[in-house]
């Protein structure tokens, strides 16, 4: 996943969350300290990627397992704050 900042001031720590798909298990994580609750997950910037400037990006990724049909997420927030996807 990756995260732009289309703000005019620079994120400095971020946490992003968002629904999994019904029957999907997060296995490991890369760039970000991902946790999950139910179909919640959570995601944290790790000290290299905490700051994000005007225009910049982010980036984490996360494996997982999956029973049923996958559904990508359509819901997300950024330090509380509803974002798009794109």
């Amino acid at each position: 996943l990756q995260i732009t900042n289309t703000g005019s001031t620079t994120v400095n720590g971020w946490t992003l969350v968002h629904s999994l798909p019904a029957g999907q298990q997060v296995t490991s994580a890369w760039n970000a300290t991902v946790s999950q609750s139910g179909s919640t997950l959570t995601a944290r910037n790790v000290g290299h990627n905490a700051t994000i400037a005007p225009g910049g990006t982010a980036s984490f990724g996360y494996q997982g397992t999956l029973s049923g049909a996958y559904a990508a997420p359509t819901s997300f927030t950024l330090n509380g704050v509803t974002c798009t996807r794109s």
